[in-house]
């Protein structure tokens, strides 16, 4: 996620060096960890990556699913992990990129997680360091909470995950192009080729989700990206094919708790 200038170096592709480097970050063209509207291409870092924004929305996609960043959320790729990133009026944040050599106790797959008073003031104490010195003693004790608090966090649940059975895949990705589809879990699986009974066995195995529950996480990650670029909440219901924008808020409070207009504010 990172576009640094020729002068200065990537940091995210140092494999030795300190075990941690956080860079604290805008949409300034000089900004190490560039923000803003933009998407980043496939790419791959050495190092771990822990993002958060403090305002927009960030999408990272991988192979095997996608993730939504929405503000005070932080989300863990392990080092060497594809993705490519969409993000969304993000102003400001921070990215900590983490030596191989310091990820072991941490979650081996990506995933999203609150980011902790705690967490934010070792990040923001970390972001003064210099970038490329040796850790102090203190520095490394500092670490270690910080790593602590990483491995300790509950993971939030705004992640899709993709199927690997190409049937499959095939229907997640037209349901993802037809989110406003108003076809049955039958009609779906005579779509793919395949029996209903075929459908509903296989979607949760590879998944660990029921077919209607990954469409309706579908539905909800797509609206986290709509209203972070500030689309109304009646006219993101009807382009998912709800009858009535009440029906979406509901499906919406209680996925994430909240209703769709004071998701951000929250």
């Amino acid at each position: 996620m990172q576009e640094a200038e020729d002068s200065t170096p990537d940091f995210s592709e140092l494999a030795d060096g300190p075990p941690l480097i956080v860079q604290w970050s805008d949409d300034g063209a000089a900004s190490q960890f560039r923000l803003g509207t933009r998407e980043v291409d496939w790419h791959r870092h050495v190092r771990g990556q822990l993002m958060c924004v403090e305002s927009g929305l960030v999408h990272v996609r991988t192979r095997h699913g996608s993730w939504i960043l929405p503000p005070h959320r932080a989300g863990w790729l392990p080092p060497g992990q594809e993705h490519k990133v969409s993000i969304s009026g993000a102003l400001s944040g921070w990215n900590v990129l983490l030596a191989p050599y310091a990820c072991a106790g941490l979650p081996p797959q990506p995933c999203v997680i609150g980011s902790s008073e705690v967490l934010v003031a070792l990040v923001r104490r970390a972001a003064k360091w210099p970038q490329l010195a040796p850790f102090t003693a203190a520095q490394q004790r500092m670490l270690a909470v910080l790593l602590d608090e990483l491995a300790d966090a509950p993971q939030e649940a705004l992640h899709l995950p993709m199927p690997t059975d190409r049937r499959l895949l095939a229907v997640a990705n037209a349901v993802l192009a037809q989110l406003d589809s108003q076809r049955t879990l039958q009609e779906w699986a005579r779509w793919g080729a395949m029996s209903a009974r075929t459908l509903s066995r296989l979607f949760p195995a590879e998944t660990g989700m029921s077919f209607a529950q990954w469409r309706t996480q579908a539905a909800l990650l797509h609206a986290l990206e709509r209203l972070a670029n500030g689309d109304a909440v009646a006219e993101i219901a009807y382009s998912l094919g709800y009858a009535t924008p009440s029906n979406f808020i509901a499906m919406f409070r209680r996925s994430l708790g909240v209703s769709p207009g004071r998701y951000f504010a929250a």
